[in-house]
């Protein structure tokens, strides 16, 4: 029996895996926060003096070389890389089309912005500035591009996470102040139809995959039954514990990426979910560990690059 258990165990354990050879990009620790360009040949940085000659948005190809300045000015671009977005210092926040310079406004009080897949549509959260959040009431608002806003609901203590499709949000919050438990839910912005999937007291860390069909998320400091890192169809459908625990990305529409917490102090270790079969699959370790959560995987899921720990040096791998 004794035998059985050990081998059952050894069973279900994580595979070991060698480690990922990566390759620095960018050192100096002078760049935190790199994203993708849309196209996965590059990353994008804010930079200055002294190490660049003025403050501004730079590029590094994704397998290094020369740093070159891709937007002069500093403002939060849009995930396609079709947008600029400048909060002013009132209510309204700039939004101006790249190809032609074309510009609106919108009073989001210096709220972000989120954009629809095609990007002709936004959608914004404006929470009270006062009082606990858990009980402030939060308005989300939806535009089209140059057109006006409208409210479409209002919650208590959450706002926008994404879109799921063109006419189909995902939100989080409470429906009263009151109420202990937050919902997770997808509101149909032409009929106003609300689709409930979880409610716990605390949603966190909501990140929908890239073709919107699923989403996962983390609960704590509620139940033991509720806590836990979770997957489930935005469509409904019961939600799926995966069991383990730390940052996690999306690779791409049914892959889920996750670094577990680990409190050894060895390399972080690289492992993936599938969502179709429910199996891990351990890519490798590091060599390294990742400093802040700070890492990301290319929109053609076929790269990930993270800050070193190690020396504060951005790296680039290519995924198994």
């Amino acid at each position: 029996m004794k035998r059985a258990l050990s081998l059952a165990a050894l069973l279900m354990a994580p595979a070991l895996a060698a480690t990922l050879p990566s390759r620095a990009v960018l050192s100096g620790e002078c760049c935190p926060g790199v994203v993708w360009t849309p196209d996965s040949r590059a990353l994008l940085f804010l930079d200055g003096p002294p190490t660049r000659g003025r403050t501004a948005i730079y590029q590094v190809g994704a397998g290094g070389g020369p740093v070159t300045q891709r937007f002069s000015s500093v403002a939060f671009f849009s995930p396609a890389l079709k947008w600029a977005v400048r909060p002013g210092g009132g209510d309204a926040t700039t939004l101006e089309r790249l190809a032609d310079g074309r510009r609106f406004t919108l009073p989001t009080r210096g709220a972000d912005v989120t954009w629809n897949r095609a990007e002709t549509r936004v959608a914004y959260t404006r929470s009270d500035t006062s009082g606990n959040f858990d009980r402030r009431a939060s308005r989300v608002f939806v535009a089209d591009v140059f057109g006006a806003p409208r409210q479409v609901a209002t919650v208590y203590g959450g706002g926008v996470s994404a879109w799921l499709n063109d006419t189909t949000l995902l939100m989080s919050g409470k429906t009263t102040p009151q109420a202990r438990d937050r919902e997770l839910f997808t509101l149909d912005i032409r009929s106003g139809a609300r689709r409930v999937l979880r409610q716990a007291l605390s949603v966190r860390a909501v990140t929908v995959s890239p073709d919107g069909r699923f989403v996962a998320y983390t609960i704590a400091f509620d139940s033991a039954a509720r806590n836990g890192l979770w997957v489930q169809a935005t469509g409904g459908g019961t939600p799926r514990e995966l069991n383990d625990y730390g940052s996690y990305r999306w690779r791409d529409g049914g892959r889920l990426l996750l670094i577990p917490l680990s409190t050894t102090g060895g390399p972080h270790v690289l492992r993936q979910y599938t969502v179709q079969t429910g199996a891990w699959a351990t890519l490798g370790d590091l060599g390294d560990q990742v400093r802040q959560s700070d890492w990301n995987v290319s929109p053609n899921g076929k790269l990930l690059n993270y800050l070193s720990a190690r020396d504060g040096n951005v790296r680039v791998l290519t995924l198994p």
